[in-house]
Formats: C-alpha cells, sequence, structure tokens
C-alpha cells in the first residue's frame, strides 16, 4: 500500500488525518513540523506528502518548494491541508509545487477521495 506522510503541528488535526487514511490501509508517518516533515520525506521517500502551511521551523510552502526542487520527488504527490482559504494562498500553493489544496476544515471522506485519486494516477 502507498506511504503517506502527514506534516501538521496540531496533533488534533494530524491524528485525525492519520485515522481517516489509515481505514483505507495506507501506511503512514507524522511529521510535527516542516523541518522533521522534510526529514520524513527525504528518508521515507512517501507516495504522497499532506502539508499544514503554517508551522514551526519550515512552512508547508517551504516544505514543498525543496521537495519540488529536488528530482527524487517529482513523482511525488503533495497536497496543501491548510486553514488558509484565499485564492491568492491556493495559488502559491500550486505554484510552489502543490498537486492539490484542501482547506481545514474538511471532510474525511473529501481527503480520502483526493488522496486516492492523487495516488491512483
Amino acid at each position: 500500500m502507498a506511504q503517506v506522510l502527514i506534516v501538521e503541528d496540531d496533533e488534533d488535526v494530524a491524528s485525525l488525518v492519520r485515522d481517516v487514511l489509515a481505514r483505507d490501509g495506507y501506511d503512514i508517518r507524522v511529521g510535527r513540523d516542516g523541518g522533521e516533515g522534510l526529514q520524513l520525506a527525504r528518508a521515507e521517500h512517501p507516495d504522497l506528502v499532506l502539508l499544514d502551511w503554517m508551522m514551526p521551523v519550515k512552512t508547508g510552502i517551504e516544505v514543498c518548494e525543496e521537495l519540488r526542487s529536488d528530482e527524487d520527488f517529482a513523482s511525488t504527490r503533495i497536497v496543501m491541508l491548510t486553514a488558509r482559504r484565499a485564492d491568492e494562498d491556493r495559488e502559491r500553493a500550486m505554484a510552489a509545487g502543490a498537486d492539490d489544496y484542501l482547506v481545514k476544515p474538511f471532510l474525511p471522506r473529501a481527503l480520502r477521495t483526493r488522496v486516492a485519486e492523487l495516488l491512483a494516477g
């Protein structure tokens, strides 16, 4: 099964996302800030990364840009999962290399569907 890395500093949100996706059988890893998330991504090479935007050490945008600048992550799917709702935020995330953008609060079913679609191809 595909490996998913969740990079989220809010423990409750990280637990919710982990629980929702674990039901579908994904191998889940969790990073608690942007720095840890980047280290885990480089060590584990996940199939998909879910990034919060506003985190300590490195923002989700910074992590996204760093992963996209590394050709080893060209096929890794990246989803921003954030409370930032403005159109310009979505545009900035997509310009940084995100494949998708989900706004908190989110419906668990929508998260599961988006992740499955991105991993399918």
